[in-house]
């Protein structure tokens, strides 16, 4: 039997093109994402797929998709946190709160409480341990104009790392964090236009599935060695001289 892990965003963009890669690779994949319909057709055909939908902000939804994939396959080896949205564009006193909120509850509040059941789970099981690989973002280290919300949870995902490796290490659990810049997705498309409106630069991009053989590479290590931070970037995105 493979390697179990759980992919959070799973229905599109990096979290589709994940489920793609681990599934490929042979490991058995449990996809959460608010909408059951991407889910099931990034599941489709594949016997070790499993269809959990729920939103990530809310702990009893999250706590019985882990159940789920517990009662299924009895471990959970990995788990990808990479649900999110972005709020961009905009000056900060021009921002709703409710959209501040919003962006709070799943970048950051939805990690932590996926972490936290995972790490329940992999202290509790035998043999015991896992490893959980974190979605920070370039704008966990330089943000972009506009994006005060997106930014902030960015940074404090890099928070949430270090303290769970630390957690973690009693009971051979690790966690590292992907940087990520400008891979092709939707979001990414979208910003891409709001530059061509503007007249602003329009930067470069790189195929996502960079992305996916990245984090499969994470998830993949022995528990004994652990890739703490990375980043991956399309390489003439404006990252190291932004801000």
């Amino acid at each position: 039997m493979g390697r179990t892990i759980i992919i959070t965003g799973a229905g599109s963009g990096i979290g589709k093109a994940c489920v793609e890669a681990f599934l490929q690779a042979g490991w058995r994949v449990g996809l959460i994402g608010r909408r059951a319909e991407p889910l099931e057709a990034a599941a489709a055909g594949h016997d070790g797929a499993l269809v959990l939908p729920c939103d990530v902000s809310d702990e009893g939804a999250v706590d019985a998709a882990f159940d789920a994939v517990s009662a299924t396959w009895g471990r959970l080896d990995a788990l990808f946190n990479n649900a999110g949205v972005g709020v961009f564009g905009a000056l900060i006193d021009d921002l709703a709160v409710a959209d501040w909120r919003r962006c709070v509850d799943v970048n950051l509040t939805g990690s932590f409480i996926c972490a936290r059941a995972a790490f329940a789970r992999m202290r509790r099981q035998d043999p015991q341990g896992g490893r959980i690989i974190n979605n920070g973002s370039i704008s966990a280290h330089v943000p972009r104009w506009g994006s005060a919300p997106y930014t902030a949870t960015k940074h404090a995902i890099t928070g949430l790392t270090r303290s769970i490796s630390l957690d973690g290490r009693p009971f051979n659990i690790a966690c590292g964090q992907i940087d990520i810049g400008n891979a092709s997705t939707e979001i990414v498309a979208s910003l891409r236009k709001q530059a061509q409106a503007s007249g602003a630069e329009v930067e470069p991009v790189m195929d996502v599935a960079h992305v996916a053989s990245s984090v499969l590479h994470m998830a993949g290590l022995p528990l004994d060695a652990n890739v703490q931070f990375m980043t991956v970037m399309a390489t003439k995105m404006p990252y190291i001289g932004r801000g």
